[in-house]
């Protein structure tokens, strides 16, 4: 093993064998207006994948993210996408996590097998419809973010929390 902590698996850049990967899509509405958001988006993503199935979604609106929760988004040139998700909202009204308790979310979750849909709300948030569907609702702190600002410190923090998981050294317990 190299630098201490990190498994073998790590460095070949092998996904670990002993670990079911998790589904995770992130899904937020509207297109990217900023490059730069969409870059650091993008290498946090490519990033998530050692450890992950993991999707990033440009979606039109709230009615697409419930569709896509639900089984009943339908793909271009295929039938309806029938597989369900935890819909997973971000609003500043729900639990808040440190990285670790955020990593220990991630492994609970993948024990359920469930996908994980985080969904990223417009600049008006989400409608109580939406909350109600909601199997969670994670706040990212009580500090108003621009929702592409949020977009990519959850990417951040779900590279983090997998990285917690594998004991790599990315983070560093700060």
């Amino acid at each position: 093993m190299r630098s201490g902590s990190a498994p073998t698996w790590f460095w070949r850049r092998e996904k670990p064998e002993w670990r079911t990967l998790v589904k995770i899509k992130v899904a937020w509405i509207g297109k990217t207006k900023e490059p730069a958001i969409q870059a650091l988006t993008d290498e946090y993503l490519k990033r998530i994948a050692r450890y992950a199935e993991v999707a990033g979604l440009a979606l039109k609106d709230e009615a697409a993210i419930l569709a896509l929760a639900t089984g009943e988004r339908q793909q271009k040139h295929q039938q309806k996408n029938k597989e369900r998700h935890k819909l997973v909202l971000l609003d500043s009204r729900g639990k808040q996590f440190s990285s670790e308790e955020l990593a220990a979310f991630l492994e609970r979750e993948q024990m359920n097998a469930t996908p994980l849909l985080f969904a990223i709300g417009g600049s008006d948030g989400f409608s109580e419809e939406a909350r109600r569907y909601a199997g969670f609702t994670l706040s990212l702190g009580k500090m108003t973010l621009p929702h592409e600002l949020a977009r990519v410190v959850l990417v951040e923090q779900l590279y983090r929390a997998f990285t917690i998981l594998a004991h790599h050294p990315y983070h560093l317990g700060h």
